[in-house]
């Protein structure tokens, strides 16, 4: 019927196979730290927390704590869970909500 067509099967294509060490796990994962907006911290007491705890700048931090007003979460870190872990127990521990996801 069509005499001109040919076909080929072309070989398994090969697949890397990676040690148990090169794996990644979700330890290994940038983790982010994520501040929620609430109707008791000022937004003063929030940015003086962002400043001192995550070493931001002054308009960094009154960025993110005008996102956590109007959108309710933002995130104001990452880096792996072990850097971000003292950081959000420091801002909890000022009665700030916050998680690391």
């Amino acid at each position: 019927m069509y005499p001109n067509i040919k076909f080929s099967v072309e070989s398994e294509p090969e697949v890397e196979v990676l040690e148990l060490d090169e794996v990644d796990t979700d330890a290994d994962k940038e983790k982010n730290l994520v501040v929620f907006n609430d109707d008791v911290n000022t937004f003063d007491y929030v940015i003086q927390a962002l400043i001192e705890i995550c070493n931001h700048t002054k308009e960094q931090a009154e960025q993110c704590t005008l996102i956590i007003h109007y959108k309710g979460k933002c995130v104001v870190k990452t880096g792996s869970y072990e850097k971000l872990e003292p950081m959000c127990t420091a801002i909890c521990d000022r009665g700030i909500s916050a998680e690391i996801a």
